[in-house]
């Protein structure tokens, strides 16, 4: 097959690009511009586009598809060269379920845990040679791509992301998958550009649970009240499976997971990555792995790209960089992190950086997300709300949102990163969360410095 991607160089498109190139297809593709390290992972197959920006002139009738991203908008050139042709178009999740309609469809849906839960599951499955294919929203240790189509693999487990699947396809992407397995982890307020209110959220997600085949099974997290609400309230005629944190303990800096067998240590930490591993267990039991291997697995699990991982540790000091953005991403991050290292000072650092937390209709729902750290800090920057077309934030409206006195704020990047060089951090634990870079720093330096 021919297929051409507009907006190629995005982190799930180019993964895409390169599975299907992997499989023997014909890929080419076109984007305005092309970030590391998807820049070096298309050139090193021959997939980088010769120039950047949009060439009508790519698009001919003999292609197959066209696969479409999210970042092209209704206007692109190469968009309406395709549609003038009559070409099938697809959206990323559109031509997921496209090439994986014969097999058994594990969709991992939820505000959080996602990445997570499914990068567990195929750890486990590459642990024991089990072989799957499968879309990821992160960089996995032991995996080439972030996804793996195959012909011949039984199962493929999915990543269901709520947002919407392309400027042609306002569905959210978990609508597409039909899943034959599926799991919910909670479901709290995401994505308020979208969905402008709690109840278009939870909407969608009644929707995704609708939607999993006649006779299939949905697994879910029974410690969430929205999730139970939805799961409870669903007619459809599916096996549900419960589940909830296992018991553990902490002992000494380190996770110890009740198993069978007796106590496990694990590389991972925090009550939500221990729920997130019991959804995981059950959805792993369901694709045929028992519960011994399961957890022989999981000991190695380190965790998922960008998810509470360590960047620098010394004896008395530990710096962790986070994803976390959203209110209940941001809590159960920092909750973690004191517990495991209760008797250490919390240093927690919030880059507001998505639309939905530089809104200030939404910013009220952070209300005691760092109340666990013993130092809170939030930075934003107002270029970014003026870019996204937002009202102003003040500072006053954070401290007020956070309901912290000693919240301590930065807008200007200069300034927050002297903070980070001054702070005195024997005995402490820096928490950096954040889906961008604070305005540009490098967080090697961060390592540099407590080493």
């Amino acid at each position: 097959m021919r297929i051409h991607f507009i907006a190629i160089g995005g982190s799930a498109m180019h993964n895409l690009a390169l599975a299907l190139h992997e499989k023997g297809y014909e890929i080419t593709g076109s984007d305005d511009d092309i970030f590391e390290p998807s820049k070096s992972r298309l050139a090193a197959k021959g997939l980088l586009p010769d120039a950047m920006g949009w060439y009508p002139e790519r698009i001919d009738p003999s292609l197959d598809a066209i696969i479409l991203g999210m970042h092209a908008k209704k206007d692109n050139p190469e968009l309406i060269s395709a549609q003038e042709l009559d070409l099938t178009i697809y959206s990323y999740p559109e031509f997921l379920y496209e090439q994986s309609k014969e097999k058994t469809r594990v969709v991992i849906g939820g505000s959080h845990g996602k990445t997570t839960i499914t990068s567990m599951i195929l750890h486990v499955m590459n642990y024991h040679d089990k072989e799957v294919d499968y879309m990821v929203g992160a960089q996995l240790e032991g995996f080439d791509t972030m996804v793996h189509l195959t012909e011949e693999n039984d199962f493929i487990v999915l990543e269901g992301d709520e947002y919407l699947s392309s400027a042609t396809d306002l569905r959210p992407k978990f609508h597409l998958y039909q899943p034959n397995i599926a799991l919910l982890s909670g479901i709290a307020w995401d994505h308020i550009n979208v969905f402008p209110t709690f109840e278009d959220y939870v909407k969608q997600f009644e929707i995704f649970v609708s939607q999993i085949t006649n006779g299939g099974a949905l697994v879910y997290n029974q410690e969430d009240e929205e999730v139970v609400k939805v799961v409870e309230s669903s007619d459809n005629p599916i096996k549900k499976y419960p589940y909830k944190t296992p018991s553990h303990a902490v002992s000494n800096g380190a996770t110890l997971l009740d198993t069978p067998e007796g106590p496990m240590p694990l590389e991972i930490f925090g009550k939500h990555n221990l729920n997130n591993l019991e959804g995981a267990r059950w959805i792993c039991q369901l694709m045929g792995v028992d519960e011994a291997d399961f957890y022989e697995a999981i000991a190695t699990f380190k965790g998922a790209s960008k998810r509470l991982e360590c960047i620098a540790e010394t004896e008395r000091a530990a710096a962790y960089k986070d994803y976390a953005h959203s209110p209940s991403k941001v809590k159960a991050t920092t909750q973690a992190v004191k517990e495991q290292y209760p008797d250490r000072k919390l240093i927690a650092c919030l880059e507001l950086h998505t639309y939905s937390s530089l809104n200030p209709d939404f910013l009220t729902e952070y209300q005691g997300a760092l109340d666990a750290a013993d130092v809170a800090v939030v930075y934003y920057s107002p270029h970014a709300v003026m870019i996204k077309q937002l009202a102003e934030i003040k500072q006053e409206q954070i401290e007020e949102a956070f309901q912290r006195e000693d919240l301590i704020t930065f807008t200007d990047p200069a300034d927050f990163k002297t903070f980070l060089f001054t702070e005195e951090y024997q005995d402490s634990v820096l928490l950096l969360m954040s889906s961008g870079n604070y305005g540009g720093l490098d967080f090697t330096e961060i390592k540099e410095h407590l080493t």
